[in-house]
Protein backbone atom coordinates (compact mmCIF):
# COMPACT_ATOMS: atom_id res chain seq x y z
CA UNK A 1 0.00 0.00 0.00
CA UNK A 2 3.18 2.37 -0.94
CA UNK A 3 4.34 3.95 1.86
CA UNK A 4 0.81 5.23 3.74
CA UNK A 5 0.90 4.37 7.21
CA UNK A 6 -1.79 5.21 9.62
CA UNK A 7 -2.07 5.69 13.27
CA UNK A 8 -3.88 2.91 15.23
CA UNK A 9 -6.81 5.07 15.51
CA UNK A 10 -7.10 5.70 11.96
CA UNK A 11 -6.84 2.22 10.85
CA UNK A 12 -9.69 1.57 13.06
CA UNK A 13 -11.89 4.49 11.47
CA UNK A 14 -11.21 3.22 7.87
CA UNK A 15 -12.03 -0.40 8.97
CA UNK A 16 -15.31 0.85 10.19
CA UNK A 17 -15.70 3.09 7.38
CA UNK A 18 -15.45 0.66 5.03
CA UNK A 19 -17.68 -2.66 6.38
CA UNK A 20 -20.44 0.11 7.18
CA UNK A 21 -20.41 0.84 3.63
CA UNK A 22 -20.40 -2.60 2.25
CA UNK A 23 -23.73 -2.97 4.59
CA UNK A 24 -25.15 0.18 3.27
CA UNK A 25 -23.98 0.91 -0.01
CA UNK A 26 -24.00 4.20 0.65
CA UNK A 27 -21.48 7.24 2.08
CA UNK A 28 -20.67 7.09 5.59
CA UNK A 29 -20.54 10.41 8.13
CA UNK A 30 -19.02 11.08 10.93
CA UNK A 31 -21.86 10.92 12.81
CA UNK A 32 -23.04 7.09 11.95
CA UNK A 33 -19.08 6.38 12.23
CA UNK A 34 -19.40 8.20 16.18
CA UNK A 35 -22.31 6.08 16.83
CA UNK A 36 -20.21 2.86 16.66
CA UNK A 37 -19.15 1.66 19.98
CA UNK A 38 -15.77 0.70 19.14
CA UNK A 39 -14.64 4.43 18.52
CA UNK A 40 -14.08 5.82 21.72
CA UNK A 41 -13.76 9.84 20.11
CA UNK A 42 -16.30 11.99 19.15
CA UNK A 43 -17.47 13.27 16.02
CA UNK A 44 -15.11 16.32 15.41
CA UNK A 45 -11.96 13.79 16.22
CA UNK A 46 -13.52 11.42 13.44
CA UNK A 47 -14.29 13.97 10.83
CA UNK A 48 -9.78 15.57 11.49
CA UNK A 49 -9.18 11.41 10.54
CA UNK A 50 -11.31 11.07 7.82
CA UNK A 51 -9.81 14.54 6.41
CA UNK A 52 -6.46 12.69 6.86
CA UNK A 53 -7.71 9.20 5.38
CA UNK A 54 -9.10 11.50 2.04
CA UNK A 55 -5.54 13.24 1.62
CA UNK A 56 -4.05 9.79 1.46
CA UNK A 57 -6.15 9.00 -1.23
CA UNK A 58 -7.92 6.25 0.73
CA UNK A 59 -11.15 7.57 0.73
CA UNK A 60 -13.68 10.08 -1.61
CA UNK A 61 -16.57 12.01 -1.46
CA UNK A 62 -19.44 10.74 -4.15
CA UNK A 63 -21.11 13.71 -3.70
CA UNK A 64 -20.80 17.17 -1.51
CA UNK A 65 -22.83 15.71 1.50
CA UNK A 66 -20.54 15.24 4.50
CA UNK A 67 -20.63 11.01 3.94
CA UNK A 68 -17.02 9.31 1.95
CA UNK A 69 -17.01 6.18 0.59
CA UNK A 70 -13.40 3.78 0.36
CA UNK A 71 -11.55 4.52 -3.04
CA UNK A 72 -9.54 1.14 -4.31
CA UNK A 73 -6.78 2.19 -2.81
CA UNK A 74 -8.69 2.14 0.95
CA UNK A 75 -10.22 -0.97 -0.01
CA UNK A 76 -6.36 -2.45 -0.78
CA UNK A 77 -5.31 -0.51 2.15
CA UNK A 78 -7.82 -2.88 3.97
CA UNK A 79 -7.12 -6.08 2.59
CA UNK A 80 -3.23 -5.69 3.28
CA UNK A 81 -3.26 -4.43 6.52
CA UNK A 82 -6.35 -4.01 8.66
CA UNK A 83 -7.92 -7.88 7.41
CA UNK A 84 -4.60 -9.16 8.60
CA UNK A 85 -4.55 -7.91 11.78
CA UNK A 86 -8.26 -7.86 12.91
CA UNK A 87 -9.14 -10.65 15.45
CA UNK A 88 -11.10 -13.82 14.15
CA UNK A 89 -14.67 -13.02 13.76
CA UNK A 90 -17.15 -15.73 13.67
CA UNK A 91 -18.14 -16.85 10.08
CA UNK A 92 -21.23 -15.14 9.07
CA UNK A 93 -23.67 -17.53 6.99
CA UNK A 94 -23.10 -21.04 6.50
CA UNK A 95 -19.31 -22.35 5.71
CA UNK A 96 -17.91 -23.63 2.42
CA UNK A 97 -18.15 -28.04 2.92
CA UNK A 98 -17.21 -29.37 -0.66
CA UNK A 99 -19.47 -32.38 -1.45
CA UNK A 100 -16.75 -34.30 -4.03
CA UNK A 101 -16.61 -37.54 -2.50
CA UNK A 102 -16.43 -40.10 -5.25
CA UNK A 103 -17.20 -37.35 -8.12
CA UNK A 104 -15.59 -37.20 -11.54
CA UNK A 105 -13.49 -34.18 -11.73
CA UNK A 106 -16.39 -32.50 -14.09
CA UNK A 107 -18.34 -32.81 -11.66
CA UNK A 108 -16.32 -31.85 -9.23
CA UNK A 109 -15.80 -28.45 -10.82
CA UNK A 110 -19.08 -27.70 -11.01
CA UNK A 111 -20.31 -28.51 -7.43
CA UNK A 112 -17.34 -26.51 -6.19
CA UNK A 113 -18.30 -23.00 -8.67
CA UNK A 114 -22.12 -23.77 -7.74
CA UNK A 115 -21.35 -23.98 -4.00
CA UNK A 116 -19.05 -20.98 -3.89
CA UNK A 117 -21.61 -18.71 -5.59
CA UNK A 118 -23.52 -19.64 -3.13
CA UNK A 119 -21.91 -19.07 0.07
CA UNK A 120 -20.64 -15.61 -1.41
CA UNK A 121 -23.70 -13.95 -3.23
CA UNK A 122 -20.94 -13.59 -6.12
CA UNK A 123 -20.31 -14.67 -9.43
CA UNK A 124 -17.75 -17.87 -9.14
CA UNK A 125 -15.60 -19.00 -11.74
CA UNK A 126 -13.33 -22.31 -11.36
CA UNK A 127 -10.92 -23.84 -14.48
CA UNK A 128 -10.73 -27.13 -14.85
CA UNK A 129 -6.90 -28.88 -14.98
CA UNK A 130 -5.94 -28.55 -18.76
CA UNK A 131 -6.20 -31.63 -20.82
CA UNK A 132 -2.69 -32.67 -21.31
CA UNK A 133 -2.15 -33.53 -17.10
CA UNK A 134 -4.20 -36.25 -17.04
CA UNK A 135 -3.65 -40.36 -18.53
CA UNK A 136 -5.90 -42.56 -20.79
CA UNK A 137 -7.82 -44.48 -18.39
CA UNK A 138 -9.57 -46.66 -21.01
CA UNK A 139 -10.67 -46.86 -25.09
CA UNK A 140 -13.64 -48.03 -26.77
CA UNK A 141 -14.23 -48.65 -30.25
CA UNK A 142 -17.36 -49.22 -31.29
CA UNK A 143 -18.94 -50.42 -34.98
CA UNK A 144 -21.68 -47.89 -35.51
CA UNK A 145 -21.84 -48.25 -39.40
CA UNK A 146 -20.71 -50.88 -41.22
CA UNK A 147 -18.41 -48.21 -42.37
CA UNK A 148 -18.28 -45.42 -39.61
CA UNK A 149 -16.23 -46.23 -36.18
CA UNK A 150 -16.55 -44.36 -33.31
CA UNK A 151 -13.69 -43.91 -30.52
CA UNK A 152 -14.13 -42.94 -27.31
CA UNK A 153 -11.66 -41.95 -24.93
CA UNK A 154 -12.10 -41.96 -20.95
CA UNK A 155 -9.07 -40.06 -19.08
CA UNK A 156 -7.84 -40.26 -15.56
CA UNK A 157 -10.14 -36.92 -14.78
CA UNK A 158 -13.09 -38.64 -15.78
CA UNK A 159 -13.07 -36.70 -19.46
CA UNK A 160 -15.11 -38.57 -22.21
CA UNK A 161 -14.15 -37.69 -25.93
CA UNK A 162 -15.86 -39.28 -28.62
CA UNK A 163 -14.87 -38.75 -32.42
CA UNK A 164 -16.34 -40.50 -35.11
CA UNK A 165 -14.57 -41.71 -38.52
CA UNK A 166 -16.19 -42.75 -41.81
CA UNK A 167 -14.24 -45.39 -44.19
CA UNK A 168 -14.60 -45.87 -47.71
CA UNK A 169 -15.37 -50.09 -47.59
CA UNK A 170 -17.02 -51.83 -44.59
CA UNK A 171 -15.06 -52.58 -41.88
CA UNK A 172 -14.33 -55.89 -40.39
CA UNK A 173 -16.07 -56.47 -36.65
CA UNK A 174 -13.45 -58.40 -35.50
CA UNK A 175 -10.79 -55.41 -36.63
CA UNK A 176 -12.16 -53.32 -34.59
CA UNK A 177 -12.58 -55.58 -31.42
CA UNK A 178 -8.76 -56.06 -31.86
CA UNK A 179 -8.28 -52.46 -32.05
CA UNK A 180 -10.15 -52.03 -28.63
CA UNK A 181 -7.93 -54.49 -27.10
CA UNK A 182 -4.91 -53.72 -28.89
CA UNK A 183 -5.22 -49.35 -27.98
CA UNK A 184 -5.57 -50.10 -24.33
CA UNK A 185 -2.99 -52.64 -23.87
CA UNK A 186 -0.67 -50.15 -25.34
CA UNK A 187 -2.15 -46.44 -24.27
CA UNK A 188 -3.36 -46.80 -21.08
CA UNK A 189 -2.11 -45.10 -17.98
CA UNK A 190 -0.07 -42.96 -21.25
CA UNK A 191 -0.66 -39.17 -20.60
CA UNK A 192 -2.70 -37.13 -23.70
CA UNK A 193 0.27 -34.67 -23.97
CA UNK A 194 3.20 -37.68 -23.87
CA UNK A 195 5.45 -37.36 -26.80
CA UNK A 196 5.71 -41.03 -27.17
CA UNK A 197 1.90 -41.05 -27.64
CA UNK A 198 1.89 -41.38 -31.32
CA UNK A 199 4.81 -43.68 -31.39
CA UNK A 200 3.10 -46.19 -29.33
CA UNK A 201 1.10 -47.52 -31.87
CA UNK A 202 3.40 -48.28 -34.56
CA UNK A 203 4.60 -51.90 -34.08
CA UNK A 204 6.82 -53.50 -36.97
CA UNK A 205 5.52 -57.35 -36.56
CA UNK A 206 1.89 -56.22 -37.32
CA UNK A 207 0.22 -56.67 -40.39
CA UNK A 208 0.11 -54.03 -42.87
CA UNK A 209 -4.12 -54.15 -42.37
CA UNK A 210 -3.66 -53.62 -38.87
CA UNK A 211 -1.59 -50.74 -38.23
CA UNK A 212 -2.90 -48.68 -41.37
CA UNK A 213 -6.67 -49.21 -39.31
CA UNK A 214 -4.63 -47.96 -35.86
CA UNK A 215 -2.91 -45.18 -37.93
CA UNK A 216 -6.48 -44.21 -39.01
CA UNK A 217 -7.59 -43.71 -35.39
CA UNK A 218 -4.98 -42.23 -34.02
CA UNK A 219 -6.35 -39.14 -34.18
CA UNK A 220 -8.35 -39.24 -31.77
CA UNK A 221 -5.64 -39.90 -29.32
CA UNK A 222 -3.27 -37.61 -30.57
CA UNK A 223 -5.44 -34.66 -31.89
CA UNK A 224 -6.65 -34.31 -28.40
CA UNK A 225 -4.58 -31.90 -26.52
CA UNK A 226 -4.64 -29.87 -29.42
CA UNK A 227 -8.11 -29.48 -30.07
CA UNK A 228 -9.12 -29.18 -26.35
CA UNK A 229 -10.19 -26.01 -24.84
CA UNK A 230 -9.70 -25.03 -21.17
CA UNK A 231 -13.01 -25.96 -19.53
CA UNK A 232 -14.73 -23.05 -17.39
CA UNK A 233 -17.14 -23.21 -15.22
CA UNK A 234 -19.68 -20.24 -14.23
CA UNK A 235 -22.09 -19.42 -11.85
CA UNK A 236 -23.97 -16.72 -9.97
CA UNK A 237 -23.47 -14.51 -12.85
CA UNK A 238 -27.64 -13.44 -12.42
CA UNK A 239 -27.38 -13.61 -8.70
CA UNK A 240 -24.97 -11.06 -8.41
CA UNK A 241 -26.64 -8.95 -10.58
CA UNK A 242 -29.88 -8.41 -8.57
CA UNK A 243 -28.32 -9.45 -5.09
CA UNK A 244 -26.24 -6.46 -4.97
CA UNK A 245 -24.07 -5.40 -6.93
CA UNK A 246 -23.54 -3.90 -10.68
CA UNK A 247 -25.82 -0.97 -11.60
CA UNK A 248 -24.06 0.87 -14.38
CA UNK A 249 -25.59 -1.15 -17.71
CA UNK A 250 -22.57 -0.54 -19.65
CA UNK A 251 -20.16 -2.08 -16.74
CA UNK A 252 -22.78 -4.91 -17.10
CA UNK A 253 -22.21 -5.46 -20.66
CA UNK A 254 -18.52 -5.56 -20.51
CA UNK A 255 -18.23 -8.10 -18.01
CA UNK A 256 -20.90 -10.52 -19.62
CA UNK A 257 -19.29 -9.93 -22.71
CA UNK A 258 -15.97 -11.21 -20.89
CA UNK A 259 -17.71 -14.30 -20.15
CA UNK A 260 -18.18 -14.97 -23.19
CA UNK A 261 -15.16 -14.39 -24.85
CA UNK A 262 -13.02 -16.85 -22.87
CA UNK A 263 -9.73 -15.49 -23.73
CA UNK A 264 -9.75 -12.27 -22.01
CA UNK A 265 -11.48 -14.53 -18.96
CA UNK A 266 -8.40 -17.00 -19.22
CA UNK A 267 -5.67 -14.43 -19.49
CA UNK A 268 -7.09 -13.10 -15.89
CA UNK A 269 -7.24 -16.67 -14.27
CA UNK A 270 -3.89 -17.42 -15.90
CA UNK A 271 -2.00 -14.44 -14.13
CA UNK A 272 -3.42 -15.93 -10.11
CA UNK A 273 -2.69 -19.10 -10.87
CA UNK A 274 1.43 -18.31 -10.98
CA UNK A 275 0.51 -16.71 -7.52
CA UNK A 276 1.20 -17.87 -3.59
CA UNK A 277 -1.42 -17.50 -1.68
CA UNK A 278 -4.68 -15.17 -2.34
CA UNK A 279 -4.54 -13.11 -5.21
CA UNK A 280 -6.75 -10.15 -4.74
CA UNK A 281 -7.36 -7.50 -7.44
CA UNK A 282 -9.24 -4.12 -6.75
CA UNK A 283 -11.14 -2.03 -9.14
CA UNK A 284 -8.53 -0.09 -10.79
CA UNK A 285 -6.17 -2.14 -10.23
CA UNK A 286 -7.52 -4.85 -12.82
CA UNK A 287 -6.04 -4.78 -16.41
CA UNK A 288 -9.23 -6.00 -17.89
CA UNK A 289 -11.47 -2.76 -18.67
CA UNK A 290 -14.58 -5.23 -17.97
CA UNK A 291 -13.22 -5.94 -14.38
CA UNK A 292 -12.17 -1.99 -13.33
CA UNK A 293 -15.21 -1.42 -11.53
CA UNK A 294 -15.67 -4.67 -9.74
CA UNK A 295 -12.82 -6.79 -7.21
CA UNK A 296 -11.36 -10.09 -8.19
CA UNK A 297 -10.29 -12.97 -5.71
CA UNK A 298 -8.45 -15.79 -6.83
CA UNK A 299 -6.49 -18.88 -5.53
CA UNK A 300 -4.51 -21.64 -6.88
CA UNK A 301 -5.77 -25.23 -6.57
CA UNK A 302 -3.71 -28.61 -8.07
CA UNK A 303 -0.70 -30.78 -7.17
CA UNK A 304 1.75 -30.30 -4.60
CA UNK A 305 4.50 -30.09 -7.69
CA UNK A 306 1.60 -28.41 -9.87
CA UNK A 307 -1.28 -25.22 -9.92
CA UNK A 308 -4.11 -26.73 -11.93
CA UNK A 309 -6.40 -24.40 -12.09
CA UNK A 310 -7.90 -21.33 -10.10
CA UNK A 311 -10.91 -20.95 -7.52
CA UNK A 312 -12.21 -17.05 -7.87
CA UNK A 313 -15.39 -14.94 -7.33
CA UNK A 314 -15.90 -11.20 -9.03
CA UNK A 315 -17.83 -9.04 -7.26
CA UNK A 316 -18.56 -5.11 -6.22
CA UNK A 317 -15.80 -3.35 -5.07
CA UNK A 318 -17.74 -3.10 -1.51
CA UNK A 319 -17.45 -6.94 -1.06
CA UNK A 320 -16.94 -8.45 1.79
CA UNK A 321 -13.42 -9.62 1.64
CA UNK A 322 -12.67 -11.46 4.86
CA UNK A 323 -15.58 -13.72 3.72
CA UNK A 324 -14.42 -14.25 -0.08
CA UNK A 325 -11.00 -14.45 0.63
CA UNK A 326 -11.69 -17.49 3.31
CA UNK A 327 -14.33 -19.09 0.93
CA UNK A 328 -11.67 -18.91 -2.14
CA UNK A 329 -9.38 -20.09 0.49
CA UNK A 330 -11.03 -23.25 1.21
CA UNK A 331 -12.48 -24.10 -2.01
CA UNK A 332 -8.97 -24.26 -3.52
CA UNK A 333 -7.81 -26.32 -0.52
CA UNK A 334 -10.82 -29.05 -0.51
CA UNK A 335 -10.78 -29.29 -4.54
CA UNK A 336 -6.66 -29.71 -4.06
CA UNK A 337 -7.33 -32.54 -1.62
CA UNK A 338 -9.66 -33.63 -4.11
CA UNK A 339 -7.60 -33.63 -7.21
CA UNK A 340 -4.15 -34.92 -5.35
CA UNK A 341 -6.52 -38.89 -4.74
CA UNK A 342 -7.97 -38.57 -8.32
CA UNK A 343 -4.03 -38.32 -9.91
CA UNK A 344 -3.33 -40.93 -7.40
CA UNK A 345 -5.75 -43.51 -8.16
CA UNK A 346 -5.13 -42.63 -11.76
CA UNK A 347 -1.09 -43.92 -11.18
Amino acid sequence: MGDVNLSPRQELVLGKLVRTHRATGLPVGSKVLAADEGLDCGPSTIRGELAVLEEHGLLAHPHTSAGRVPTDAGHRYYVDRILPTAPEAPAAGPGLELQLIRREVDEAMRVTTETLSQVTNLLAIVSAPPIDTATIRHIEVLLLQPQVVMVVVITSTGGVSKRIFGFEAPVDAGLVAWAAEELNGRLSGVGLGARMLGSRLLDRGRGPREQAFLESLSPAFIDLVATAEDALYVDGAARMLTEHHVGDLGEINELMDMLERRVTLLGVLQAALGERGVHVRIGSENEAPALQGLSFVAASYGLATRNLGTVSVIGPVRMDYAMAIRSVREAALQLSTFIEDVYDHAR
